[in-house]
């Protein structure tokens, strides 16, 4: 059964309050939209979720397990596992070899037989394995981001954060992503996905965590939360904001966050 627990969260960079209490929970196969303006503190908690970043207070447990303390290798063996708004492939490696990585590191004694036919499942789901022996650097942008769905599923963690996974995205390829996130909660993980596409965190969402300047103001079903006159201030009631403007407000949150240089 997976358990997240999520305790009183806070987080400072110098004078600036990032998180400022935050807590709740996953309970099993939960699908998860995180959503908040730009500045919310969403990319914060995420990485104090995977080990990033430590929180000044409070703590986090995956399982049973206190995850807050460890680097984030530990808490990806552990079992909470994410991608990232700007895709980190190994650029001079094959797409096939970027798949062994995160396998052959997480497992000392893997079956690398088993570890290619995974890979080779992986690649054909996401439509990329006529590419397998093309360098990583060749991919387009969408395919970088499929790529890195690939290498989180090779992990087979219990919990996966989706960071942005529709940024940039073709349609055709983003189908791909929704029928990867809804396949891979059917599995039977965990999912908490980041997305400034309002459709598609509605569409996907079994429930939404909302946060606003560090605090958490929201927790519900979509629905429900949509409707909450504090979610529409802060952020549905935004939307008409000029594209030009989306991400300037987390940049700024966490400018002082070393792992975002």
């Amino acid at each position: 059964m997976i358990h997240l627990a999520v305790s009183n969260v806070h987080k400072r960079f110098g004078g600036l309050h990032a998180l400022k209490g935050v807590t709740f929970e996953v309970n099993g196969p939960e699908l998860i939209g995180l959503i908040g303006p730009n500045g919310a503190g969403k990319t914060t908690l995420t990485n104090v979720l995977d080990g990033a970043i430590k929180p000044n207070t409070g703590t986090v447990y995956l399982n049973g397990q206190r995850i807050d303390q460890l680097h984030p290798y530990e808490v990806a063996i552990a079992g909470l596992g994410r991608t990232f708004q700007v895709t980190r492939s190994f650029r001079r490696m094959s797409v096939l070899e970027n798949l062994y990585v995160p396998a052959l590191a997480t497992r000392r004694a893997a079956d690398r037989k088993a570890i290619h036919a995974k890979a080779m499942e992986v690649l054909e789901f996401l439509t990329l394995g006529h590419l397998r022996n093309e360098y990583a650097q060749a991919l387009s942008g969408g395919q970088q981001k499929l790529l890195e769905l690939g290498r989180l599923l090779m992990l087979d963690p219990g919990i996966v954060i989706l960071d942005e996974p529709f940024a940039g995205v073709h349609p055709r390829l983003m189908e791909i992503i929704y029928a990867y996130i809804r396949r891979v909660n059917e599995e039977g993980k965990a999912i908490i996905l980041i997305s400034h596409q309002m459709d598609s965190i509605f569409s996907l969402s079994q429930r939404l965590l909302v946060l606003n300047f560090g605090g958490l103001i929201a927790d519900g079903p979509p629905d429900e939360v949509k409707r909450d006159p504090a979610v529409i201030e802060a952020y549905l009631g935004t939307e008409e904001e000029p594209e030009g403007d989306a991400g300037a407000r987390d940049d700024a949150t966490d400018e002082d966050n070393p792992t975002h240089r």
